[in-house]
């Protein structure tokens, strides 16, 4: 048995479970019995207060309950937006752990002797998330190599956090009714599951590689089997600068990249039924040709979200429904989507974030996204209505496969924002929809999923 697979580690123990929900109420706990004895006794919220408290402690923990909050943090009202603007720092700042550890746990995935499987390794990661870190390396003939490692015991982790995420979950559900949770818990225990399988990352890549290729405004690395493992993944290292370095370039730099992003996103999706479930500023870079910037490096490969291809056919529904008033047709997206016991009342309020969304693909005109809305206002006006209108006449579920769709193209949103991109967005989109059908997205997923070794949706 490889040292990779030993029963004694790296399992769903329960002596871990144990100590997790031990550090996650220390730290957590406090948190949210401040936030509930607020509620239950009146007095005046510290929001900001407490979602600085909330954001340290789950920094502080790493792990699977920070990636939940990322998740949460991006899922538009899900949280006060206090808690969503601390919360989407952990993006970015989450603490490395050192070298001791970074040792420790590469002679668990290769053995004693791994550092000759390397012709370098360096010490300091250059970049550390919630479920593991990344340190570069050098392979044997001389390849630049990006390793990602992940932390020891995050399958008790995982599973004691999802735990404590129900909790939490129902906690607002006891509060504030308009949206029920229950399929978004759901939707986000399975996404983060799967990204604790680096073998299964590694197929994520392989499909990324036969969905683009040919497109050379986004890169995808290869995977370097050899010496990956299901909690060591190593890649190409794909030299690039950050995206914000780019946000002061001229117009047409800015342009390229997001029509770059736009592609990395919607040619998957549209075509193949796939999305990257997790458009933030760290999981790409900029790559430049003669010094210019030419395209996106696309980095991690995570959350990776596969539809079937009827979900995807909604989403090309709702937006000729919403294009040609065609109120039938989006009451049947709706459906396709799995919304239920659909009121006109509760159509209404859906449309209201359904026309934000779609607001620039159905605009045939060279625009920005927000079109003269402040960005720092962009999509509360809409989240708001939708709320309230929803404490009146909801609650309503929302579907699982609902969850990643919108926060994909919420994250994305925010690319282009920081961007300050002027496209025309509308011949984008139909561009990556043409000749649409179903049969046709079903043939290329079956053909993209089984070269990479995937089941499909």
């Amino acid at each position: 048995m490889a040292k990779s697979e030993k029963p004694d580690r790296e399992k769903n123990r329960l002596t871990a479970r144990a100590a997790r929900y031990a550090r996650v109420g220390a730290n957590v706990g406090g948190v949210a019995a401040r936030y509930a004895g607020r509620r239950l006794l009146g007095g005046t919220p510290d929001r900001a207060g407490e979602a600085s408290a909330l954001s340290s402690a789950l920094g502080r923990l790493k792990g699977p309950l920070m990636k939940v909050a990322q998740l949460m943090a991006t899922i538009p009202d899900l949280l006060p937006a206090e808690y969503a603007a601390e919360l989407q720092k952990l993006q970015s700042e989450a603490p490395p752990m050192g070298w001791a550890f970074v040792k420790r746990r590469m002679m668990a995935e290769l053995g004693a002797d791994w550092e000759k499987k390397f012709a370098s390794f360096e010490h300091h990661p250059a970049a550390a998330a919630s479920l593991g870190q990344v340190h570069r390396a050098r392979s044997l003939d001389g390849a630049e190599l990006a390793c990602k490692l992940q932390y020891p015991d995050m399958q008790s982790a995982v599973e004691a956090d999802l735990q404590q995420l129900q909790w939490l979950l129902a906690v607002r559900r006891r509060f504030d009714s308009a949206i029920d949770t229950s399929e978004i818990g759901k939707e986000i225990g399975a996404r983060v599951r799967e990204e604790l399988d680096y073998r299964r990352e590694a197929k994520h890549v392989a499909l990324y590689r036969a969905m683009l290729d040919g497109v050379d405004i986004v890169r995808v690395p290869r995977a370097w089997p050899g010496i990956s493992t299901g909690r060591l993944l190593s890649l190409d290292w794909l030299d690039g600068s950050k995206m914000l370095a780019h946000k002061n370039d001229p117009l047409a730099a800015r342009n390229a990249l997001a029509r770059a992003m736009f592609t990395a996103w919607w040619f998957p999706f549209s075509r193949f039924g796939v999305i990257h479930g997790d458009p933030h500023l760290g999981n790409y870079t900029v790559f430049t040709r003669d010094g210019v910037p030419a395209g996106i490096n696309l980095l991690d490969y995570g959350c990776i979200r596969i539809f079937p291809p009827t979900f995807v056919r909604g989403v090309v529904d709702l937006y000729h429904g919403l294009l040609r008033s065609d109120d039938d047709l989006v009451v049947h997206a709706y459906e396709t989507w799995g919304f239920r016991r659909l009121s006109r009342d509760l159509i209404d309020t859906l449309n209201i974030w359904a026309r934000f969304i779609y607001a620039p693909l159905l605009d045939d005109r060279v625009r920005s996204i927000a079109d003269g809305v402040k960005p720092s206002e962009y999509g509360r006006r809409e989240a708001f209505r939708v709320h309230q209108a929803l404490k009146q006449k909801g609650p309503v579920t929302v579907p699982r496969e609902f969850v990643f769709m919108d926060r994909a193209a919420i994250g994305l949103g925010a690319v282009f924002l920081h961007l300050r991109a002027e496209l025309n967005f509308y011949r984008l989109f139909n561009e990556a929809i043409e000749r649409f059908s179903m049969e046709r997205v079903a043939k290329r997923q079956a053909d993209a999923l089984a070269a990479a070794g995937l089941s499909q949706a």
